[in-house]
């Protein structure tokens, strides 16, 4: 082979996020596998019809369909949808922004690229800063980002055990290691892949470390508050200056319009419009234009709060129920599930690691994601990166059932 730049080496190699997502693409095709991999969102009728309601007003008006399909947005995105959610924020949750504090990218996967590499690498000093992540295991999708090898760093969490197969991460604060290499804090509320959700007295804790150091935390709300709100214990939504909020319209229902909805201060706002404009010249307008309306009244907080919340806590309790049906006899663990739709199980017997165990898997028609992903910045020996598995439990009851007793019996064949 032709030999390749750093970038293609950090970021054009198989990847996990790479292999999630191709057995997410092909695994929604196949009818005889069971998908309880990757993040896609449960089709809810009443969320669908929304989106399929807002379709319709903008293909029967030929002019606002002409400028959405036909026209760029500015790099920022689109205005009026900018204007919609800083109302929304200011009004509902007091939080002090106008227009100025919000940008659009394609995905939040694409922001937390570009934000990771202006606060983590080579500085023009020369020194090299990193990107904490105050609480291992974190997102999949974090782990090949950095356009510079070493971009990040983890801390081991504190494991308290609620019972004997219920157990909770939390920020071990005591060891966690603040120093000035590191160019800012990053977490994801709730946790994926966990489902953990931190209590407003960490995400408090973890901002005043940061403003004490002058660096930004980066908050990850894709599953959290205020949209889609899939938070099932007390969070507040928080926001500062020296705070980066980063939403998304994929698990209200829009995965594939890729909507990223970034808030900040107005710096960090220019800087996300500046990497779009040479990424991607423009966001899409389509996500924008699918939720402005939803936005603009309020009614995406009530669809979040009275339907997209109740099913994933109704299928949460259903899935909780069937893995300890289906895993008796077993030693096993569950973080508990506070948030998001995925279980985390421990399997702390496991006599092969979870990356072997998701390929014995896949031959038997479950496709799950192994643990050993979710750990970017921890690279130190720790046999529990190889005894989990993260589940989703979005799909309907009888696929959910089926694929629990699968991983079941792989489990009890090779423990």
């Amino acid at each position: 082979m032709t030999t390749l730049s750093n970038f293609a080496k950090n970021l054009a190699m198989e990847s996990g996020i790479g292999r999630l997502m191709d057995d997410l693409g092909h695994s929604i095709r196949q009818a005889d596998q069971i998908m309880l991999g990757g993040g896609n969102p449960a089709a809810i009728p009443a969320v669908q019809a929304c989106f399929q309601e807002r379709l319709q007003e903008l293909a029967s008006d030929g002019s606002r369909l002409g400028r959405l399909l036909g026209d760029y947005d500015p790099p920022q995105g689109n205005v009026e949808f900018l204007t919609a959610i800083s109302d929304l924020l200011r009004k509902q949750f007091k939080w002090p922004v106008g227009p100025e504090n919000v940008a659009l990218t394609q995905g939040s996967q694409s922001a937390f690229f570009a934000l990771f590499n202006i606060y983590g690498g080579t500085y023009s000093g020369g020194q090299k800063k990193r990107i904490l992540f105050p609480l291992a295991p974190e997102y999949i999708g974090y782990c090949d980002m950095g356009l510079e090898s070493g971009l990040f760093t983890a801390n081991r969490p504190q494991i308290d055990h609620l019972d004997e197969h219920i157990f909770k991460y939390r920020v071990d604060f005591e060891h966690l290691q603040l120093d000035d290499s590191i160019g800012a804090i990053c977490v994801s509320r709730p946790t994926n892949p966990t489902g953990n959700v931190l209590t407003d007295q960490e995400v408090s804790h973890l901002s005043r470390l940061a403003a004490e150091r002058g660096i930004p935390l980066m908050l990850d709300n894709a599953y959290g508050m205020p949209f889609p709100g899939v938070v099932f214990t007390e969070a507040r939504p928080i926001y500062d200056d020296h705070v980066i909020v980063c939403m998304s319209l994929s698990k209200l229902g829009l995965p594939a319009t890729r909507t990223g909805i970034v808030v900040a201060n107005p710096q960090v706002i220019r800087m996300i419009s500046h990497v779009n404009a040479v990424i991607n010249l423009a966001p899409s307008g389509v996500g924008a234009a699918i939720a402005l309306d939803l936005v603009r009244s309020g009614r995406i907080l009530d669809l979040s709060r009275d339907v997209i919340r109740p099913y994933y806590l109704e299928r949460q309790q259903f899935a909780v129920d069937c893995l300890h049906r289906t895993m008796k006899g077993l030693n096993y663990r569950i973080h508990k599930p506070e948030g998001a739709f995925f279980l985390w199980l421990w399997l702390p017997d496991l006599s092969i690691t979870t990356l072997e165990l998701y390929q014995r898997l896949k031959q038997r028609g479950v496709i799950v994601v192994p643990g050993e992903y979710f750990f970017p910045g921890m690279d130190e020996p720790w046999d529990h990166k190889h005894q989990c598995l993260r589940i989703n439990y979005a799909q309907p009851a009888d696929k959910v059932e089926k694929g629990f007793q699968r991983i079941a019996d792989e489990i009890k064949a090779c423990c």
